[in-house]
């Protein structure tokens, strides 16, 4: 179980990190829903480029697509970001306790220097 959470994670934070896939993310998120040719239309790369960008982000889990008639419709999919946060929140969490250890230390250093200087 541990090991597919590593994965995914691993995954979701590789189609997170190319600047075209968030910004379609962020597209979607204003515009909750938009066909694909919508989607690919601000951008200055090809169609099949768009389209392989969205594989990715549908492997992950990120979107998902239907299809009405002939149009393919594309929208972030609720929660997918919930293992990335999780993830994150727990080494916040860490870090925070951390940091808070290492400023009680220095502050103690510091009472301890102005100490023997008098």
């Amino acid at each position: 179980m541990v090991r597919y959470n590593e994965e995914r994670l691993d995954l979701l934070f590789s189609a997170l990190s190319d600047p075209t896939r968030r910004s379609i993310l962020a597209r979607l998120d204003r515009e909750p829903r938009l066909s694909i040719s919508e989607l690919a239309q601000p951008f200055a790369v090809t169609l099949p480029a768009v389209l392989k960008h969205l594989d990715v982000l549908a492997d992950t889990g990120l979107i998902r697509r239907s299809k009405t008639g002939r149009t393919v419709w594309v929208e972030i999919e609720p929660g997918s970001l919930k293992l990335a946060m999780d993830w994150l929140e727990r080494h916040r969490i860490f870090w925070s306790r951390s940091l808070d250890r290492l400023v009680g230390y220095a502050e103690a250093r510091e009472r301890d220097t102005e100490e023997g200087r008098k």
